[in-house]
C-alpha cells in the first residue's frame, strides 16, 4: 500500500470538500493506519486525538469512526471510545474461506478475457510483480505488502465482471490488513509469477489452479505466522 501523508487536508482547490467526502477521507485514513500498524491491534482510539491528527473537525471523524465499528475492524470499548479489533484465528478463517471462490475466479476470467484478445490488463500485473521484487531487495514490507495486493486487484480489474469487483471490494481492506500482519516469504512472489504466467497465456484451468494453490499457501502462511498452526 502506497505511503500517505500523516494529515488529511479538508480542503481541496475546488473549495470545501462535502461532509460525506470527509467522512469517506477520514475512514479510509484510519484504514491505512490500522493497516500499516500506527494503530496497533488493541489500542484505543480517541475521536479528538485522530482528528488532530488528520486536521479534520471530529464530525467525519465520528463518523468514520462508527462505519469501523460497523465494518468490524474497530470495537467499542465497554463505557466508551474505540479500540482496533483484534484479529482472530476464526477471522482469518472466514475471510479465506469467501475469498478462495472469489480469486480463482478472478483468474479464471481474467485469463479468458486474455484469451479473447484482451491484453490491456497484463501491464498491471507486470508493474506489481515489479514492484513486489524491487521492495523484497530492499527490504520495505509495507510497499512489498502493498505490491502483493495491486496484483490481486489487478487480477480482478481483467475480468470485467462488476459485480465481482464490487464484491471483492468488500474485501480489499480486511486482505490488506492480514497481508500487513503476516509474513511474505519470497515463495508468494514466485506464486504470482506463476499465476501471471498462466493469465497471460490464456490458460483458464492453469490459472484457476494456480490461484488456488496460492490462496490456501496463503492462508497457511496466516495462520501460521499469526497463531502457530498451519
Amino acid at each position: 500500500m502506497a505511503e500517505r501523508s500523516s494529515t488529511v487536508p479538508v480542503a481541496g482547490d475546488g473549495g470545501p470538500a462535502a461532509p460525506a467526502s470527509l467522512s469517506a477521507r477520514a475512514r479510509e485514513a484510519v484504514l491505512q493506519r490500522i493497516v500499516d500498524r500506527r494503530y496497533a491491534q488493541g489500542a484505543r482510539l480517541v475521536e479528538r486525538e485522530v482528528a488532530e491528527e488528520l486536521s479534520m473537525s471530529r464530525v467525519p471523524v465520528r463518523e468514520a469512526l462508527r462505519a469501523l465499528v460497523t465494518e468490524g475492524l474497530l470495537e467499542l470499548l465497554p463505557h466508551s471510545g474505540v479500540r482496533v479489533r483484534r484479529i482472530q484465528q476464526a477471522d482469518v478463517e472466514h475471510l479465506y474461506e469467501v475469498w478462495e471462490p472469489l480469486a480463482v475466479q478472478a483468474s479464471r476470467l481474467a485469463a479468458r478475457a486474455v484469451a479473447s484478445g484482451d491484453l490491456g490488463g497484463l501491464a498491471g500485473l507486470e508493474a506489481a510483480l515489479s514492484q513486489a521484487e524491487s521492495a523484497a531487495a530492499s527490504d520495505e514490507g509495507t510497499r512489498e505488502v502493498a505490491a502483493h495486493t495491486a496484483f490481486h486487484e489487478s487480477v480482478v480489474a481483467m475480468t470485467g465482471n462488476p459485480l465481482l469487483t464490487r464484491t471483492l471490494e468488500q474485501l480489499s481492506w480486511q486482505l490488506r490488513l492480514l497481508f500487513g500482519l503476516r509474513e511474505e516469504p519470497a515463495h508468494m512472489r514466485a506464486q504470482h509469477a506463476e499465476m501471471y504466467r498462466h493469465i497471460s497465456a490464456g490458460d483458464v484451468e492453469a490459472a484457476a489452479a494456480s490461484t488456488l494453490l496460492h490462496v490456501r499457501d496463503s492462508r497457511a502462511v496466516a495462520l501460521r505466522s499469526m497463531f502457530g498452526d498451519s
